[in-house]
């Protein structure tokens, strides 16, 4: 019998179970897919957003300023890579100019200080961010602003949990569930399990979770958003992270860099039917291109490297639901869009509270470690690695990103089992490069097909049923140059 179990090990469900392992608990944490972090939560802008934006009085108001507060101490726990770079909301007009009137007053109420934020004009403008078009007439900045890997976040998270005694179960559709005698059956498709206490934090499925409770008052339905990933080699043309007003027509699309140098532009925001639709369309990406270059102009198209889309859990509701339903002990962590990344730790803790409140004894562990070491290690220009050379710290795998052989054992041999070289992609940022894995896709498999013992062509490169369509970008390149 577990304490409490958690369905969903994307950032939210990672950070409540985290969370959670700071006490004396039996917990679990039960995941569909192979890996954690498969869904909302590898494939989204990464930023670690200022509390602007959000509504004050609204649960995403409270929640997102809390938990930006929280990522350089999470960061300097867990190694996932964050940088607090900033970020601007370019205005292009005057009613853009009223909006960023609106956004700096909305910041005051939930909270952001003062000193954090402004609205700057002109030779300020250029000064935060120099190759911003020229058409820009007014920007709100905010200082608080950041970005983040939310895969490697979302892993780190878990990681960290399951090294404190977290029971994570991987491939285990949930498909069932049932209340009896004060405690949760939850079946799935390999085994029962029973808990006191149960969070459904099942991302865009969570209202499937709810469903089988009964307590489903509200609807999920996704909002894909696409986006386009380019070389370092334009990663000088952005120091922050660069919004558009949103006006009735458009949000607009944000340009940025990754934590690893990447220049990057999107989303887009379409309504879909499926749950598990993650392709990328040429029309939706045309939209981006021709959206991002009213911001950063001198972008090279040529330079782009790949296109993915990710699904956010949009709610019937319109807000967050963290809430104990009609059946004590089940909590609902749903709707969980944006701000999402930037507010689970946050969330976690609000969640550990509703905890206690419904009975949930709480006593600190003497033992819990905070600490998660990183996987990728940083290397100088004395670094003394090669192709093929015999010792682990210098046999690069990949070229492009200068991706160890050890770096990838280290990520084979943690805590949580991984078996496909996008599991592998996700902790290390080997395969993300110039070549995008043509090099090094084959040299990891050869290294999971030893370590797991198993014959190289039963390594898969991803675990997911559904593959999605992808525009090829060379193809990409060469409709736009035509």
């Amino acid at each position: 019998m577990y304490d409490v179990a958690v369905i969903g090990a994307g950032v939210v469900g990672s950070a409540i179970a985290r969370e959670l392992s700071k006490y004396q608990l039996e917990l679990t944490l039960i995941e569909k897919e192979s890996d954690v972090s498969t869904g909302a939560s590898k494939a989204n802008t990464g930023i670690v957003h200022g509390g602007y934006v959000a509504k004050a009085g609204t649960l995403k108001g409270e929640l997102c300023i809390k938990g930006n507060s929280m990522y350089q101490k999470l960061n300097e726990e867990l190694n996932f890579g964050y940088k607090k770079t900033g970020g601007l909301v370019l205005a292009f007009d005057e009613e853009d100019e009223k909006t960023l009137e609106r956004i700096y007053q909305n910041a005051l109420k939930v909270g952001q200080p003062e000193e954090e934020i402004e609205i700057i004009y002109g030779d300020q403008i250029k000064e935060v961010e120099p190759h911003v078009s020229d058409q820009v007439q007014a920007a709100f900045y905010c200082k608080s602003i950041g970005v983040t890997s939310p895969y490697e976040f979302t892993i780190a998270l878990a990681e960290n949990a399951v090294d404190n005694g977290v029971d994570l179960k991987l491939e285990s559709e949930v498909i069932n569930i049932e209340k009896d005698n004060g405690y949760f059956e939850i079946e799935t498709v390999n085994e029962k399990i029973k808990s006191r206490y149960l969070i459904n934090a099942a991302g865009i499925y969570a209202d499937r979770i709810a469903s089988m409770l009964n307590t489903d008052d509200f609807e999920i339905y996704p909002m894909r958003g696409e986006y386009v990933v380019f070389s370092k080699s334009q990663s000088h043309l952005v120091n922050s992270v660069i919004f558009q007003a949103p006006n009735p027509k458009t949000k607009g699309v944000v340009a940025t860099t990754t934590t690893h140098g990447n220049f990057m532009i999107g989303p887009n925001a379409e309504e879909i039917d499926k749950k598990n639709d993650v392709s990328t369309t040429y029309k939706e990406i045309k939209y981006i291109i021709d959206q991002a270059r009213r911001s950063v102009l001198d972008f090279d198209t040529n330079r782009m490297l790949r296109t993915f889309a990710g699904l956010r859990p949009k709610s019937t509701r319109g807000d967050f639901i963290i809430e104990e339903t009609e059946h004590k002990g089940f909590i609902q962590a749903a709707g969980i869009d944006s701000p999402g990344l930037t507010s689970s730790p946050a969330i976690a803790k609000k969640l550990v509270n509703i905890l206690k409140d419904s009975g949930l004894k709480l006593i600190k562990k003497d033992d819990f470690n905070p600490q998660r070491p990183a996987i990728v290690v940083e290397k100088d220009e004395d670094f003394a690695g090669e192709i093929d050379h015999q010792d682990p710290e210098k046999n690069i795998i990949c070229r492009c990103e200068t991706v160890t052989e050890a770096e990838i054992l280290d990520a084979l041999n943690r805590s949580i089992p991984i078996k496909t070289t996008d599991a592998v992609k996700r902790r290390t940022w080997a395969k993300t490069g110039e070549c995008q894995a043509n090099f090094c896709e084959s040299r990891i498999k050869k290294i999971i097909s030893r370590e797991l013992n198993i014959p190289v062509e039963e390594v898969k490169n991803r675990d997911e049923d559904y593959v999605p369509e992808r525009l090829n970008v060379y193809e990409l390149k060469k409709k736009l140059n035509s």
